[in-house]
């Protein structure tokens, strides 16, 4: 079975407001060990957190040998106060509070860092981003930063101009990758960034009626073609479905995921071989020094 390479252990996968309500009230570890035992009932021994604010995810590396997972946390995510990402971290104003951060996270032996340097999609229409991303010279600065302390870099980064910046600068891993260009694919070709679409948080929309299902099926479309490209083109790929997100559900996720890819590129061997490489290179990589 693959591993879950990326997750955010608080969210439930159908309704935010209340998983936060379940942190404040006091539920965490009722809520982590329901869904590290998702993860053991499929079989998912390697998961990869996103973070969050709450410490869910450090108390789901506590208990995750109980439920034989090797479990990897940031922490919390990093972004730029002002722009998305505050559901799942901390804010900084400048790189002064970002390195602070960022040796917050190492304190609290964080396994990677996680920072946020575009917005999200809107499922409303399609092509279109919540906001733009954050320059390059931040970005630059951000990963640079990190890789100075010793940590590993996980980078959500949605549009062209985010991705290209990203693994431009050395993002050990690029999450998301909405409306990538054919630059950056070919650019994510030529480097060790190992790319987790998360596209399961598209596919799994189809047919839900939350959003506009055509506005849906064209987000699907582009990704899809997306994910086939960077196969072909020898991207290093890994399975992670960002769990806990609106529809994606812990444990069966990585299984969306991976059919997800299935109809993007067809199931076989080489599908296979690409996705454990790149898993691998993950479980290398993100861990505590």
């Amino acid at each position: 079975m693959f591993g879950e390479c990326h997750m955010h252990v608080f969210m439930n996968g159908t309704d935010y407001r209340r998983a936060v309500m379940e942190q404040r009230e006091g539920k965490c570890e009722t809520v982590v060990r329901r869904n590290l035992e998702a993860y053991r009932r499929h079989g998912v021994t390697f998961v990869r957190d996103g973070g969050d604010h709450y410490d869910a995810s450090l108390l789901a590396r506590q208990l995750a040998p109980e439920y034989g997972i090797d479990y990897r946390t940031p922490v919390f995510a990093i972004h730029k106060q002002g722009h998305y990402g505050g559901i799942v971290g901390h804010g900084f104003g400048d790189l002064v509070e970002y390195e602070a951060l960022v040796r917050d996270a190492i304190a609290q032996n964080a396994d990677f860092i996680k920072i946020i340097v575009s917005g999200i999609m809107d499922f409303n229409k399609a092509g279109v981003l919540t906001e733009a991303s954050l320059s390059s010279g931040e970005i630059q600065e951000m990963v640079h930063i990190a890789h100075e302390e010793g940590m590993a870099v996980m980078a959500h980064a949605n549009g062209a101009d985010a991705v290209r910046s990203a693994v431009l600068a050395g993002v050990d891993s690029l999450e998301h990758g909405n409306f990538m260009d054919r630059d950056c694919i070919q650019l994510l070709a030529e480097a060790d960034t190992i790319y987790v679409p998360t596209v399961s948080t598209i596919y799994n929309l189809l047919g839900d009626n939350r959003f506009p299902d055509r506005e849906v099926r064209e987000l699907w479309n582009r990704q899809r073609d997306v994910i086939a490209a960077c196969f072909e083109a020898g991207v290093r790929l890994a399975l992670g479905s960002d769990a806990g997100a609106y529809c994606v559900l812990h444990g069966q996720g990585i299984e969306d995921e991976y059919r997800a890819f299935c109809l993007s590129i067809g199931e076989s061997a080489k599908l296979k071989v690409q996705l454990m490489e790149g898993e691998q290179r993950i479980r290398e990589k993100f861990r505590r020094k």
